[in-house]
């Protein structure tokens, strides 16, 4: 009988670590109307444009270098000067995981943007595979802004700032 408990405790908590993952969540919540684009095909591209889909101040906190911080919530390509004209242009959305940054893709696409990418796993993938990040000031930082202290969970590397 303990040996029965002892199994089905082990399961219990695989499982639960399990649905704590960004892979988990991404399966959940995302379509993948939007390609993907992983932390090592990102390195490899040249002249991508890179658009942080965060808020404004998620991205003072922390943003990967050169990225255009076009937010969320108030999301407006009119607004947004500097993303490309050039609907053949590469551009990369990312987001602290990759969820909101699929709705903005999304939202590219329809405007007839046509290589438009998700980067897997957002900010958070960056830094855990070892993608340095910058702040406001422009300068690197180990801060990495994760929404709310539910989604800090899925941040393993950095220091994880976020409001309650």
């Amino acid at each position: 009988m303990r040996s029965i408990f002892c199994l089905l405790f082990v399961n219990f908590l695989s499982f639960g670590f399990a649905q704590n993952s960004i892979p988990k969540v991404l399966e959940k919540l995302n379509s993948k109307s939007v390609p993907y684009i992983t932390v090592k095909e990102l390195l490899a591209k040249e002249n991508a444009v890179l658009l942080d889909a965060r808020e404004t101040k998620e991205y003072n906190v922390s943003h990967i270098k050169n990225a255009i911080n076009v937010g969320f919530e108030k999301f407006d390509v009119k607004r947004t000067k500097l993303i490309p004209v050039d609907k053949e242009a590469t551009i990369i959305v990312y987001c602290s995981i990759g969820v909101r940054s699929e709705k903005i893709g999304e939202r590219l696409l329809k405007l007839g943007y046509k290589n438009v990418f998700n980067l897997y796993g957002g900010i958070f993938e960056w830094k855990h595979q070892g993608g340095k990040v910058v702040n406001n000031q422009n300068v690197e930082t180990d801060e990495i802004h994760t929404f709310n202290k539910e989604w800090s969970v899925y941040l393993t590397k950095g220091k994880k700032v976020y409001e309650n």
